[in-house]
């Protein structure tokens, strides 16, 4: 595992200690690490979002009603 230097402003270092002395984590290195993983899954799962987003966005307009495209939606969703 590589080793790094960074600095925390004042409140930021607080909350950080405050999350070690909870007993939640057992370092900030754990928390940090925790934190990062959190953000890398959350950025896999805001890519998937934009993806089917500008997939839809390219596909056209349709001239269903909001609750036929639900309808449709749901059938699916659950196969």
């Amino acid at each position: 595992m590589s080793r790094q230097s960074i600095s925390f402003t004042e409140p930021n270092d607080e909350w950080l200690k405050a999350q070690v002395n909870g007993k939640e984590y057992s370092s900030k290195s754990e928390l940090v690490n925790d934190l990062i993983r959190q953000a890398r899954k959350q950025q896999v799962e805001i890519d998937w979002v934009r993806t089917k987003l500008e997939k839809a966005e390219n596909s056209g307009f349709t001239n269903e009603s909001k609750n036929e495209i639900l309808a449709q939606s749901k059938t699916l969703l659950n196969g």
